[in-house]
């Protein structure tokens, strides 16, 4: 699995939006800015994430976008598959019958994307926030927060 620009933008937006008010939405401009990510492309993948229930929009002068939900119901999983990352670590085929090397490769594989599935679905953009501040005090950064 290879997380794209689109994943990791998502992310990044996400993690924003876990950091303001829930009383007031964020605009795209001022995600965009704060996490340099053009306005744009922004726009299009909050569409995706409030078709898939993770944000919601605020319509109106003072409207923008916020967490549909609290960040520790929003996992990883979920804001991936909503952009259109896939989570599958290999293309979808059939081991050759003749060769039992590809039905223990296959087996493997098809283990390993199990327990990846599962860290993904298990990790919480709360978790993710908290990784990454603790990270910034261990640096000694400020606490603004860019991702």
């Amino acid at each position: 699995m290879k997380l794209t620009t689109r994943g990791h933008y998502s992310v990044k937006a996400l993690l924003d939006l876990s950091l303001q008010s829930r009383l007031s939405p964020a605009s795209v401009k001022a995600i965009a800015e704060r996490q340099e990510i053009p306005a744009p492309y922004l726009e299009k993948l909050l569409i995706a994430l409030r078709q898939a229930g993770l944000v919601k929009s605020v319509r109106g002068a003072q409207g923008g976008y916020q967490l549909a939900r609290e960040p520790r119901e929003i996992f990883l999983g979920q804001i991936l598959e909503a952009v259109g990352e896939t989570i599958e670590p290999l293309p979808r085929h059939t081991p050759d019958a003749e060769q039992a090397e590809d039905w223990v490769t296959y087996g493997l594989w098809r283990q390993l994307h199990q327990k990846l599935k599962e860290a993904l679905y298990g990790i919480s953009l709360a978790d993710l926030y908290y990784d990454a501040r603790s990270w910034q005090a261990a640096q000694g950064e400020e606490t603004n927060f860019v991702v």
